[in-house]
């Protein structure tokens, strides 16, 4: 796997997505994780169908473990420079009440922010830390 760093997949095509990516780049100044789009061939290598056909989540990938919905979203809080770490402290939250939460989000996501018709290109600083656009 491309330098063994975390793998964030998200889908392309949805403006919370795309703005929640932009969120952690920003606040991950080490380059700790990369990108992909659930919608590429690397996220089909990566991620069983069954889970990525399924999912109104980003997915995370991490020293070979995949993390869904809010375990995905706490996991990569915890690696964000600033206070953001805090929000690990969640994860003591039982899963199915976090998930509750996520999921309420996620299925409204394009009604509540949009979706677009394509995935997002990255710009070229940031290029490298995406995988494969296509």
């Amino acid at each position: 796997m491309e330098d063994q760093k975390p793998i964030i997949f998200f889908d392309g095509l949805c403006n919370l997505c795309n703005g929640a990516i932009n969120f952690i780049i920003d606040r991950d100044k080490k380059s700790y994780f990369k990108f992909a789009p659930l919608q590429s061939s690397i996220a089909d290598s990566h991620i069983p169908k069954s889970i990525s056909q399924n999912t109104d989540s980003i997915i995370l990938l991490e020293s070979g473990k995949l993390y869904s919905k809010s375990s995905a979203a706490l996991r990569i809080a915890r690696n964000l420079d600033g206070a953001w770490k805090v929000f690990y402290v969640f994860i003591v939250i039982p899963k199915f009440i976090r998930d509750f939460i996520y999921e309420l989000i996620a299925k409204n996501r394009y009604k509540w922010f949009g979706k677009r018709d394509k995935c997002r290109m990255p710009t070229e600083d940031i290029k490298n830390r995406f995988l494969e656009m296509d």
